[in-house]
């Protein structure tokens, strides 16, 4: 059985320069993304933050896989105290002065099936808030 990676796509009026900065650089991270402390956008680097629902915070573990500058970066994506291993990238192509961003989230099904928040809805929900609304006003506004 094939299972299907969840992929976003969403046209950002920024250039990819400016998406690049956004998804690599801590400090704007932490404006629109997650509270990561430190981030380096270098294969091998690892990096952590909490989140999660009013209900329940999961730490995440997270490692860089591959990171190519304005074009594409993408890290495992795996749970504490949880089994599942999965893998986000971002793939930034250009579009005039626009930036096309495609997230591909791969390996959901590993996630334990029982447990709502590991739930392809609750994924497709939480990107698409986080890419549609919160990146997007980020990228999108001027400065």
């Amino acid at each position: 059985m094939a299972f299907e990676p969840f992929v976003l796509e969403k046209v950002l009026n920024a250039p990819p320069a400016r998406v690049w900065r956004a998804l690599t650089d801590a400090g704007q991270m932490q404006k629109w993304y997650f509270d990561i402390p430190e981030f380096k956008a270098e294969p091998g680097f690892e990096f952590e933050f909490t989140a999660g629902s009013e209900d329940r915070q999961y730490r995440h573990l997270c490692k860089v896989t591959e990171a190519e500058p304005n074009r594409k970066l993408a890290y495992s994506w795996r749970y504490a105290d949880y089994p599942g291993d999965s893998e986000v990238s971002f793939e930034l192509i250009p579009e005039g002065e626009k930036t096309r961003l495609r997230l591909t989230h791969k390996g959901l099904h590993t996630f334990p099936k029982d447990h709502a928040d590991f739930k392809p809805e609750s994924f497709s929900a939480g990107w698409t808030h986080i890419i549609s609304k919160s990146l997007t006003e980020f990228v999108e506004q001027e400065g």
